[in-house]
């Protein structure tokens, strides 16, 4: 991936964008695109791109123009079926210079308008300016694996891939937290678009399209997910047997993770747990990159968090060549200030820390490009929160069962080896608020809950603002029309999508620990055909009574 910036005079008399500014804001994203620097500058606009080159070395440098030379885009990600679309855009006439999806995109844009992007399987941010009608697109991928944060200030839009590069093009944007940012964080974990951290600097939307045009603004989402439980047309119900949803679900999973591998001119790795998922894609990894496969795993110094046993059984079973990074306490510690340098936003656990290490590790060994597993316990139902909301479920519909003590022990065996208090505590935990089973984010609530005790910890000022909040409601009421009527494992798949994954897992612990090193994250299990797959089946070949990842495994 690469980084992307841009300043976009608003006003009919504002003055062009400066080169300095320009140049300051690509600066300030050096790290996500070390190889080439690009700037084009008009009468009303200015675009930057800091390239990591990855597809068509040679010609694909940004920002790039039509033949026209009217229409420009930068573009951060890739799209993986560009040949698929490239196929069909000569079919109409269209003629390229480059072999690059960049170019595709134009392209795409030029003949399709906004629905080019529903066309799209890849991960991208995205900015397109048509200089003759003076209209600028801005588009994000369906989960927001790539970011795109926008700011207006003083008669002038800009946006980039990374908040540091807005503070970069002006010292008069104000640098100060959103308190409504820092109450979602405290409650959600994360904030949810198009809210963002700071005062006056928001978030694209992921799967969304804003047009910016003779001084209005308008957007749309260009994709929602779709599950089989709601009579909408647009959701094909799977209606297989189990053993046909494990064959599907294997095409889908390798077709995903060739296309992934096939789609790049420089050699491909992949992160490596020893879990489920990203053993698979190891394993498919090896298959259609060939011999010369490299994987990366981290080392936990405590035992207690270590699973190198596992990473080399699979390392050797797929015959890759295999690298470790060592992380210790003292590790996360020292690197902790870099840490959050780059995710730009409070975080709430140290894991992000370790991944810093294990991409700079990716990068010492010459790889730009890592596959990894996330994405497939959203998709499958991996969580043990999926579980627990159906054990919180049944005790809230069924309170007389004699089942309900069984549930509990068998989802968390260990309790049975535990002290009364922590059996108490436990049923408490389970027992809380379990009438309210229908409420939407019933299965999140715990979470929240638990975490927003944090906020006790706020000075009392910010503790003032986070009283006059409340994120879970503000989430609450943003809920497609459509949620009441998905099933309640659909629910409660939708909620963890929309907010841990995508602002915390595919962001803070993802894309930035991922470019802090310039490498570029690939991720089989949010291909748009697995999505697509994965939401038309039934829940109880996902979550069967309490085996998550069911079909998967």
């Amino acid at each position: 991936m690469c980084g992307i910036a841009g300043i976009i005079s608003l006003g009919a008399y504002a003055a062009p964008p400066s080169r300095e500014a320009l140049m300051r804001m690509v600066g300030a994203l050096a790290h996500r695109g070390p190889d080439e620097r690009g700037l084009y500058r008009d009468k009303r606009a200015g675009l930057a791109h800091a390239r990591l080159s990855v597809v068509d070395l040679s010609n694909g440098q940004q920002p790039l123009a039509d033949a026209g030379d009217t229409t420009w885009i930068v573009f951060n990600g890739e799209i993986f079926n560009y040949l698929d679309l490239r196929e069909k855009l000569i079919a109409l006439g269209h003629r390229f210079r480059t072999h690059s999806d960049t170019e595709v995109i134009v392209h795409a844009y030029r003949a399709w308008g906004e629905a080019a992007f529903e066309r799209m399987n890849g991960q991208w941010a995205v900015a397109i300016w048509d200089s003759v009608a003076g209209r600028l697109v801005l588009s994000r991928d369906r989960f927001g694996i790539c970011p795109l944060h926008l700011c207006e200030h003083g008669g002038r839009l800009y946006f980039a891939s990374e908040v540091k590069a807005i503070f970069a093009a002006d010292m008069n944007i104000p640098r100060a937290f959103d308190p409504a940012g820092i109450d979602q964080t405290f409650t959600l974990w994360t904030v949810v678009p198009p809210q963002g951290v700071f005062q006056g600097i928001s978030e694209l939307t992921p799967g969304h399209v804003r047009i910016y045009e003779s001084g209005t603004v308008r957007e749309r989402a260009f994709w929602k997910p779709c599950y089989p439980e709601i009579s909408d047309p647009r959701c094909g119900e799977f209606t297989g047997s189990l053993d046909d949803a494990v064959d599907d679900v294997r095409g889908a999973l390798e077709a995903a993770t060739a296309l992934r591998i096939v789609q790049a001119d420089v050699p491909v790795g992949c992160y490596l747990s020893g879990g489920l998922d990203s053993s698979l894609v190891a394993a498919l990894g090896r298959r259609y990159a060939g011999e010369r496969f490299q994987t990366f795993s981290l080392r936990f110094a405590d035992a207690e968090y270590d699973e190198t046993r596992f990473q080399r059984l699979v390392a050797g079973a797929t015959g890759s060549e295999h690298h470790e990074v060592v992380v210790s306490r003292s590790d996360i510690a020292e690197i902790f200030p870099e840490v959050i340098n780059h995710t730009e936003r409070p975080i709430l656990r140290t894991a992000p820390a370790p991944l810093f290490l294990l991409s700079r590790l990716v990068r010492e060994h010459g790889i730009k490009v890592v596959l990894t597993g996330e994405g497939a316990d959203e998709m499958f139902a991996g969580y043990d929160l999926f579980r627990e909301g159906k054990v919180r479920r049944f005790w809230g519909r069924q309170p007389a069962s004699t089942g309900r003590s069984r549930l509990l022990e068998r989802l968390y065996p260990y309790l049975s080896r535990s002290p009364v208090h922590q059996q108490a505590m436990a049923r408490q935990f389970f027992g809380r608020d379990i009438q309210a089973y229908d409420t939407p984010g019933f299965a999140h609530d715990t979470r929240w809950r638990t975490t927003s005790a944090i906020k006790r910890l706020f000075s009392a000022d910010m503790r003032a603002e986070s009283e006059r909040r409340n994120a879970v409601p503000e989430l609450i009421a943003r809920l497609p029309a459509e949620f009441s009527r998905w099933g309640s494992l659909a629910q409660d798949q939708y909620v963890e999508i929309q907010t841990l994954m995508s602002g915390y897992l595919l962001s803070s612990q993802g894309d930035r620990m991922l470019m802090a090193h310039s490498v570029e994250g690939r991720f089989p299990f949010l291909d748009d055909e697995l999505v697509t797959l994965a939401n038309s089946l039934p829940a109880a070949y996902k979550l069967r009574v309490l085996d998550e990842k069911h079909v998967l495994k």
